[in-house]
């Protein structure tokens, strides 16, 4: 390192980013410690400052490393911090900020009146590009500015309110990438980003959360905790995971899915009218994944009317990856389901089956269906049945099983057992 020139251990020390490397770094010699300028990312883990000296804090300790640079691009902090702190950093460095992670563990705080919050202090960050925020408290907006070059948000385990959330949107207009993940609090959102492409929304509570969403650039959307949603944009949806795991899902609307490739539903239970939309509009989907075990408009869990095993693969010719669960498979295996096969129906695209069984009930109907799915998909590679939690004190458990497994002998070149 000696013989090197400046610039190049600049260059090289450049690339270093955990707080406590780069303290160390000072200590070796002036050279790395004069290098340290040139820093362009800084990184304090959760821990870093547990056994810290007598009269340093954290906050001053980290602003005597943030204010030694001079242009700091990227800032990550998870130990702990204070509002005073973090206006005191961003004061010196927000301007240059591209990236932003701050952990804020605001959660507990009920100190509402405090000026300044954690939250208002990150205007000062008016340039950054990315902003990730862990443990957030938002049940009043935020004063911010508008974060024009703002272009990916994360927000991670939050407590949130509607009308706070909006604000604190409408201030972010140029969003490509949204991710509101483990947030609770909220009932009804209203999300419009022109610009926007990957949106991963994941909302605690019961499940009774209202979703209206207008992004005539989506790409990917995934949704969780939704009992109503409106995505009238759909013309680029390559991706689209809808989940309900706490309540049920109503009501669906969506537009046109002409760039459909991947769809995934899963919950305890849909109204069936959800359910028949989206699998109608998905007609062009490739890879498809279905687990909802109930239907029923009321509190009645109810199973899936039967559906035709030929009417749905005619629906569905371009489907290549065909997961199904619970009760999806059961109203295929219906006893009047494979009542239209002719000798001239095919499965054109399908390659991979994965079926879960969970029952015996209808094991011929089941096996039926299992056979016809190989029979008439002509370029099936590979079929996966999982056997998950069959229980039964009848020996037609038993017999089943059997069955399953002399069906995966016969083939054993496609099919396997998990």
């Amino acid at each position: 390192m000696d013989d090197l020139p400046d610039a190049l251990v600049q260059y090289i020390t450049s690339y270093m980013s955990n707080a406590k490397d780069v303290a160390c770094c000072k200590c070796v010699s002036k050279r790395w410690k004069d290098s340290m300028p040139y820093l362009k990312s800084l990184y304090f883990p959760r821990n870093i400052f547990d056994n810290l000296t007598a009269g340093n804090t954290p906050d001053g300790v980290i602003m005597q490393m943030v204010s030694s640079v001079c242009q700091l691009e990227t800032l990550v902090v998870y130990c702990p911090f204070t509002s005073v702190g973090l206006d005191s950093w961003l004061s010196v460095q927000g301007s240059f900020l591209k990236n932003l992670e701050l952990r804020m563990d605001s959660l507990g705080d009920q100190s509402f009146t405090e000026p300044p919050s954690k939250l208002d202090c990150l205007r000062a960050a008016s340039n950054v590009e990315s902003l990730r925020l862990w443990g957030v408290l938002m049940i009043q907006s935020p004063n911010w500015d508008s974060f024009v070059k703002l272009r990916n948000l994360e927000i991670v385990g939050a407590k949130l309110e509607d009308p706070a959330l909006a604000d604190l949107l409408k201030a972010c207009p140029n969003l490509t990438d949204l991710s509101l993940i483990g947030c609770e609090g909220l009932r009804s959102v209203s999300i419009e980003l022109p610009q926007l492409q990957q949106c991963k929304l994941d909302f605690y509570g019961f499940g009774d959360c209202s979703l209206s969403l207008t992004s005539p650039r989506l790409e990917s959307l995934e949704v969780q905790g939704c009992g109503w949603l409106r995505v009238p944009e759909t013309k680029f949806l390559r991706t689209l995971c809808i989940a309900n795991n706490a309540g049920r899902v109503y009501m669906i609307d969506f537009g046109k899915f002409s760039a459909l490739e991947s769809l995934s539903i899963r919950g305890v239970q849909w109204c069936w009218n959800a359910v028949s939309k989206v699998l109608q509009q998905a007609s062009e989907v490739k890879d498809l994944y279905m687990k909802v075990e109930f239907t029923g408009d009321h509190e009645a869990l109810l199973p899936f009317p039967e559906i035709d095993f030929v009417e749905f693969f005619n629906n569905h010719q371009k489907l290549q990856k065909f997961d199904i669960h619970g009760a999806m498979f059961a109203a295929l295996c219906q006893k009047n389901s494979l009542r239209h096969i002719d000798s001239t129906f095919v499965i054109p695209c399908l390659e991979e089956v994965v079926v879960t069984v969970r029952s015996p009930l209808n094991a011929e109907q089941k096996m039926s269906t299992l056979e016809s799915l190989l029979k008439y998909g002509k370029n099936l590679k590979k079929m996966t049945i999982k056997i998950l939690q069959m229980k039964s004190n009848h020996s037609s458990a038993d017999d089943f099983f059997e069955e399953i497994c002399r069906f995966r002998y016969m083939n054993r070149q496609i099919i396997s057992i998990e």
